[in-house]
């Protein structure tokens, strides 16, 4: 929320002006933030409580009872990321509240106009809504300042709030937010510019472990989960789609299936042809989900697939391999005389091309979602509430009045927590089939994906192949830096995740550099996938320098420092622009805490690996053995990160611990691939996951800069793959151009 809309709400507020509709229009605010609610005057809904901040009318984010507990209400989607815990973190400290005293609960439905912004994506959140926090939990604190200093008579600014208590450390004099909170809420609301913040050093809460505050329900199984929606009256619901997008329904055995143990009934459906809204498709009701999956195993259709897809994986590696120019046809970067510097005798110019494939999402928790369409009677509209586990619920408003003519009075939406979603839950698909099974059963239905279906009608993480070639000069010193990716388009346009981005480094800094891209038409459904873009081009770019320094004598650190340049911002004053000082600093630390240029015994290296992401500053450095037979072990993965203060060291270092598992997972044996537009991969036993025995030991450091804080969800993991492969090279010298590694003769 910008400081001119808090400010506005807080003048209305210490006027006593607004009505209650007013004010709500106000309180819209950007991310989780906190409406401060205390000066309003009592209306007829209201009780005679005193309360803090929010109100059993206004629902408003943050209240503290007559009873001194303090609830938190949580607004952005939670999907193991922790941002549920992290964000009233910074309230609390701020507030000077003890964080036993502090209850969190999640927002379960949107309203934009009372929450603001309810989504989560691009490690973003925390950064988005760190100042906001701030400043919601400093006017509480303010407030409870106010009442100490009129109960105790003594002067505000020398009085200080910690652990739910206002206390006088001259005279020892002390009331806790209890005994304060009815005199507290009368208090004026302090505008944002008045608003006194703490001092690092000053954080209790900020900086320390704090479990998930739903990690209990989460263990003993009575966690707030999509999958775990259950409704009065509900049914069972599946769909069966084409096995090839874009496949259209011609018939099915609708009548055999209703007769199926525990059907209760069965359609055929015709969908808009979106695919991330709706498709032909069969869809089936029952008594429950085991019942649904059995009868889905019976249908039988005849699918026209004139104009589905036709795509396969074989056809994009003759593709690719038909690509001989270094240069594609369509420019993303270019900067200096690269033909020159490549066409000088006296220059080194070495070469390579890496491979990576089409990975799946594999969530824990499958695609569902529960719906229930109401047709409205008697002159009344309709009414749809979902119950969703997703990175966004206002953008299933925009669905939902595209392809249902539905407004934002007409829907009640339910936002559940994510068993996984690193980027899957963000189209709508399985809502919108949920949807059409409720309408037609007239019940509401809990929609379940099989994980055959999740894995089979994924967005997928997309595959391609990169040539790079690097000129170096006499001195060994890089001089030339070209990139040509061999991608995927859809209706002439590159998917999201193909290629590279013209600020990804090192084309965004090198001086003599050019990246451009050749794509091929492809159908397979693409979406983001853990850190899009940066999972794959750090793999092959963070590779290739490693390759140049082997070439050149060169100890990787020193030459991956020499190319950042000196100390700066690209882009001033962007926390999402890379700054090379920071990005030395990670590099160094890595290398100090891993023991970088150790001697190591036969079979056994180090690689190192360094990249920039999500507004974060990554280097990565992987401790590998390989046996005779081509085993490999990673025996440890150290990282250092710096993304400014760390809010939840324990989420924290939970988020790059998974990112590193992840990756390594990934790289290890995960491949997607189609034939005549087909998935050919259905579940674990052809989707490998890495096992529990094959998982390294990981070593976090942070470098707690004075920066603004940023997530952590996805950039831990694109140095991963470079850093096990760069270290593979030092162990036996093989250079590992192609993921999976399975593929190159590898086990774990």
């Amino acid at each position: 929320m910008s400081d001119n809309l808090t400010n506005l709400i807080i003048k209305g507020l210490q006027g006593h002006k607004l009505d209650r509709r007013t004010f709500l229009k106000l309180g819209g605010i950007s991310g989780a933030g906190f409406v401060l609610a205390s000066a309003l005057p009592k209306t007829a809904n209201a009780t005679d409580q005193p309360s803090l901040v929010g109100s059993v009318d206004l629902n408003a984010y943050v209240s503290v009872g007559d009873d001194g507990k303090i609830v938190i209400l949580s607004g952005s989607p939670e999907m193991g990321q922790g941002i549920k815990t992290s964000l009233p973190m910074i309230v609390a400290e701020e507030m000077g509240a003890n964080w036993d005293d502090v209850t969190v609960v999640q927002t379960s439905i949107v309203d934009t106009d009372r929450y603001g912004l309810q989504w989560a994506g691009g490690s973003y959140t925390l950064n988005m809504n760190f100042e906001l926090m701030r400043q919601m939990g400093a006017m509480a604190r303010d407030m409870f300042l106010s009442a100490g200093a009129l109960l105790m008579e003594l002067p505000k600014h020398e009085l200080k709030a910690e652990n739910s208590v206002v206390f006088h450390p001259s005279s020892g004099q002390s009331r806790t937010f209890k005994e304060l909170v009815a005199i507290a809420y009368k208090q004026p609301i302090p505008a944002v510019e008045d608003l006194l913040f703490k001092e690092r050093e000053e954080y209790r809460i900020i900086g320390t472990s704090k479990s998930q505050v739903d990690s209990l329900e989460i263990v003993t199984g009575v966690g707030d989960f999509g999958i775990d929606t259950r409704v009065p009256g509900m049914l069972y619901g599946g769909y069966v789609k084409s096995p090839s997008v874009g496949g259209k329904l011609i018939s099915a055995n609708i009548d055999e299936i209703k007769r199926e143990p525990g059907v209760i009934d069965a359609y055929s459906i015709k969908g808009n042809g979106e695919p991330r809204e709706l498709m032909d498709g069969i869809g089936i009701v029952g008594t429950s989900t085991w019942a649904v999956f059995k009868a889905k195993g019976k249908v039988n259709a005849l699918w026209d697939e004139t104009q589905a897809s036709k795509d396969s994986w074989v056809d994009f590696e003759k593709f690719a391999a038909s690509v001989d120019s270094p240069t594609g046809d369509r420019e993303v970067v270019s900067r200096g005389n690269l033909e020159q510097v490549f066409a000088d005798d006296s220059n080194l110019v070495i070469d390579s091309v890496y491979e990576f494939p089409y990975v799946s999402h594999m969530c824990l928790e499958p695609m569902n979602c529960t719906a229930y369409f109401q047709e409205g009677t008697n002159g009344a509209k309709d009414h749809l509430e979902v119950w969703i586990p997703t990175q966004s619920g206002p953008g299933f408003q925009t669905v939902a009045e595209s392809v249902y003519g539905l407004s934002k009075d007409q829907l009640t939406i339910n936002i559940k927590r994510m068993g996984g979603s690193f980027g899957r839950r963000t189209s709508s698909e399985y809502v919108c089939e949920a949807i059409e099974l409720s309408k037609r059963s007239g019940k509401p239905v809990n929609l379940t994906w099989s994980r055959e279906d999740s894995i089979k009608h994924d967005y997928f993480r997309v595959g391609g192949f990169q040539k790079l070639r690097a000129a170096i000069n006499a001195d060994n010193q890089l001089v030339g830096w070209e990139e040509h990716a061999i991608g995927v388009q859809q209706k002439g346009e590159p998917v999201i995740g193909s290629g590279f981005r013209d600020n990804a480094f090192p084309l965004v800094n090198f001086p003599t550099v050019r990246g451009t891209m050749t794509l091929m038409e492809m159908n397979t459904l693409c979406g983001p996938w853990r850190a899009p873009w940066s999972n794959t081009h750090a793999f092959v770019t963070q590779s290739f320098i490693h390759e140049i320094a082997v070439a050149t004598g060169r100890d990787h650190a020193e030459l991956l420092i020499e190319m950042l340049g000196e100390p700066r911002w690209l882009k001033k004053g962007d926390i999402r622009s890379m700054n090379t000082g920071r990005a030395v600093d990670v590099i160094k630390l890595v290398t100090e805490k891993a023991g970088w240029g150790r001697e190591m015994p036969a079979g056994r290296g180090l690689g190192l690996s360094f990249y920039f992401c999500h507004a974060a500053h990554v280097a990565e450095v992987a401790e590998v053995s390989v046996d005779d037979n081509k085993k490999l072990t990673v025996h440890k993965v150290t990282v250092a990160a710096d993304v400014g203060p760390i809010v939840n060291m324990s989420g924290a270092l939970n988020q790059v611990q998974g990112a590193v598992i992840d990756g390594l997972s990934t790289m290890v044996g995960q491949k997607i691939t189609m034939e005549n537009g087909v998935i050919e991969q259905s579940n674990l036993h052809q989707y490998p996951v890495l096992r529990i025995d094959a998982a390294p030991k990981v070593d976090v450091h942070f470098i707690q800069s004075d920066n603004e804080p940023t997530g952590l969800g996805e950039p831990g993991l694109p140095p991963l793959a470079p850093a096990v492969t760069n270290a593979i090279f030092a162990a036996i010298g093989k250079r590992v151009r192609k993921m999976p590694l399975i593929d190159e003769g590898f086990t774990v």
